[in-house]
C-alpha cells in the first residue's frame, strides 16, 4: 500500500474511532492526514470507498497484532495459540483501543448501511473461520459445523467484552479472564462432540 493511502486509512481509522461513521467529513479526513481532499477522491472515489478500504485497514492491523509471536519462546500448543490470538484483541495500547472502536462503530453502522453490512459480514465470517481453524488445532476430529459455532460464539463474545473494556465497563484483566474461560467451556463442548 502506498505511503499516502496508509497515511489516509490510519487517519479514518483515527476518526471513526473517535466521531463514528456518522462523524467522518471528507474535509476532516484530509486535514487529520494532511492530504488534500481531492487525493482522498482520487484514491477512494466516495465516501463508501472510504468506508470499505478503512475496513480492510482495521482488519489487516488487527491481523498482524494477533499473529505476531515471540518466535524465541519455542513452539506453542494449539491451545495457547487460540488462548494467545484471542486476548492480543484486549491489549491496552492505543491501536487496539482505536482498531476496536473503529470496529465497532463500522458495525453500528452497518445496521443502516448495506453495502458496509455485507463488508462487515465478510470479515467477520472470515475471523469466525479463523477461529474456528484455531479450535480445529485442537480438537482435530470434531465435526466442522461444531467448531463454526464455536468459533462464532468466541468471537461475538469478544466483541462485546472488547466495548465493554473500552467504555469502561469491565476492566481489563477482568475481560482477559472472561475470554479464558469461555475458551475453557468451548474446548469442553467440543471435547463432547
Amino acid at each position: 500500500m502506498a505511503p499516502r493511502t496508509t497515511q489516509i486509512l490510519e487517519a479514518a481509522a483515527r476518526l471513526i474511532a473517535r466521531r463514528g461513521v456518522r462523524g467522518l467529513r471528507v474535509d476532516e479526513l484530509a486535514t487529520e492526514a494532511g492530504v488534500s481532499t481531492g487525493l482522498i477522491y482520487y484514491h477512494f472515489k466516495d465516501r463508501t470507498g472510504i468506508l470499505r478500504h478503512t475496513l480492510d485497514f482495521i482488519n489487516d492491523r488487527a491481523e498482524r497484532y494477533t499473529t505476531c509471536r515471540d518466535t524465541d519462546a519455542g513452539p506453542v500448543t494449539p491451545r495457547a495459540e487460540l488462548e494467545e490470538t484471542l486476548l492480543l484483541e484486549l491489549q491496552d495500547t492505543p491501536e487496539v483501543r482505536e482498531n476496536s472502536s473503529a470496529w465497532g462503530e463500522l458495525r453500528a453502522s452497518a445496521v443502516f448501511d448495506e453495502v458496509l453490512r455485507e463488508d462487515l459480514a465478510r470479515a467477520t465470517l472470515a475471523w469466525v473461520q479463523e477461529v474456528a481453524a484455531l479450535l480445529g488445532r485442537v480438537h482435530p476430529m470434531t465435526p466442522a459445523p461444531a467448531l463454526a459455532a464455536a468459533g462464532e460464539r468466541l468471537t461475538a463474545m469478544l466483541e462485546g467484552l472488547s466495548m465493554r473494556w473500552l467504555s469502561g465497563g469491565v476492566q481489563l484483566g477482568h475481560a482477559r479472564d472472561l475470554v479464558r474461560g469461555a475458551i475453557d467451556a468451548e474446548l469442553a463442548l467440543l471435547r463432547e462432540k
